[in-house]
C-alpha cells in the first residue's frame, strides 16, 4: 500500500481541527470575519509547513499557528482591533445540545448569564483570555498551552489563576443579583 501523501496527512491530521483553530481566532480577534481571516492564514502556513511537522500532537502545533498568525494580524491591525464588536451569538459558551428547560424567563435568564460571562471573558486582558480559552474551552493541558503560547508551564498556571480570579470578581455582582 502506498504511503500517504502530504496533502492525505494534512487533511486527516489537521483539518479535524478547523474548528478548534476558529474558536481561538474568534476568541483572540473578537468578530468572526478577523476570525475568518485569521484561521485561513494559519491553515495556509500550516499546510505550507506541514511536511516540516513530524510530532504527534497536531491539533496543539495548529493551535500555535494560529496564535502566532494572530499577533502577526493584531500588529497590522492594532488601531483597528480595539473599535470591534463581539459578536455575542458567535462565541456562546453553549456546548450546541439542545436545553430541556424551555421556560422562557429560565431561557432568558440563561442568556443573559453567558453574555455576562462573555463580556467578562472578553474585557479580560489578551494574555489571560488565551489561556482560559485554551484551557477552559478548549480543554487542552497545561503542558499544550504552554507549547502553544511559548511560555513556562508555572506562567500558564499564574495567567490560568490570575484570569481566572478576574473573571470571578466581573461575574461577584451576577451571584449577588441572583
Amino acid at each position: 500500500m502506498a504511503e500517504p501523501t502530504i496533502e492525505q496527512r494534512f487533511k486527516t491530521q489537521v483539518l479535524p481541527h478547523l474548528n478548534s483553530a476558529f474558536n481561538l481566532a474568534r476568541w483572540l480577534t473578537r468578530n468572526d470575519p478577523d476570525a475568518q481571516d485569521v484561521t485561513q492564514e494559519a491553515y495556509l502556513r500550516a499546510f505550507k509547513f506541514f511536511p516540516g511537522f513530524h510530532g504527534t500532537n497536531a491539533r496543539a502545533w495548529l493551535l500555535t499557528i494560529v496564535r502566532n498568525t494572530f499577533y502577526t494580524w493584531h500588529q497590522q491591525n492594532r488601531d483597528q482591533a480595539s473599535d470591534l464588536e463581539f459578536d455575542e451569538d458567535i462565541h456562546s459558551l453553549e456546548t450546541g445540545e439542545a436545553h430541556q428547560d424551555s421556560n422562557p424567563e429560565a431561557l432568558l435568564a440563561r442568556r443573559e448569564n453567558q453574555q455576562r460571562v462573555q463580556r467578562a471573558l472578553r474585557s479580560l486582558p489578551l494574555e489571560f483570555r488565551e489561556v482560559l480559552v485554551l484551557r477552559e474551552l478548549e480543554e487542552l493541558s497545561y503542558k499544550e498551552i504552554a507549547a502553544i503560547v511559548g511560555i513556562p508551564m508555572g506562567t500558564v498556571m499564574s495567567r490560568l489563576g490570575r484570569g481566572r480570579q478576574q473573571l470571578a470578581a466581573q461575574l461577584a455582582p451576577m451571584k449577588q443579583e441572583a
